[in-house]
């Protein structure tokens, strides 16, 4: 497994946030994201996170720029995760950032089994057959998505399970 990876242009470049948090909001949002966001904000760690319910097609210019600027982008993955194509838009751009930027990406598995998402089985390939009659003409974006949630979950992380769950 790879680690997350810092390259000399993620030591000197001037960063405008910490950390970029990428979550499931349904999921997530009101429990172990918080939770994270806070305990990070409390250490003095400068986080970014979405707190707007957002709706679309493509990722807007502020989150797109927001993923550019963060040292570390934290993935939670969650079991609705690969449900929004927002997320997995998301994801495309921290990897894409990880690769020449040199941004650092961490991956925490809340409550989902890596293998699960990093192979799409299970929820994730019943989220997978939705987005394939969804976008049944663009096979090409459904690729990436995969390659990169596969990419993604090679990287050194760490699995949390919901304790309530």
């Amino acid at each position: 497994m790879d680690t997350f990876s810092s390259s000399s242009s993620s030591s000197s470049k001037n960063w405008k946030y910490d950390v970029f948090l990428s979550f499931r909001g349904e999921d997530t949002r009101k429990n172990f994201t918080d939770h994270l966001y806070f305990a990070l904000k409390d250490a003095g760690v400068n986080v970014f996170i979405d707190d707007q319910l957002r709706r679309g097609k493509s990722l807007d210019l502020p989150l797109t720029r927001a993923i550019e600027e963060s040292k570390i982008a934290v993935i939670v993955f969650s079991r609705r995760y690969a449900e929004s194509s927002w997320c997995l838009d998301e994801l495309v751009k921290i990897m894409e950032c990880r690769r020449k930027l040199g941004q650092i990406v961490f991956p925490i598995f809340f409550d989902v089994d890596p293998s699960d998402v990093r192979n799409q089985t299970a929820i994730f390939a019943e989220a997978f057959l939705i987005h394939e009659q969804r976008l049944h003409d663009d096979k090409e974006k459904l690729q990436l998505w995969r390659n990169t949630l596969t990419e993604a979950t090679n990287l050194a992380g760490v699995l949390v399970r919901d304790p309530h769950g």
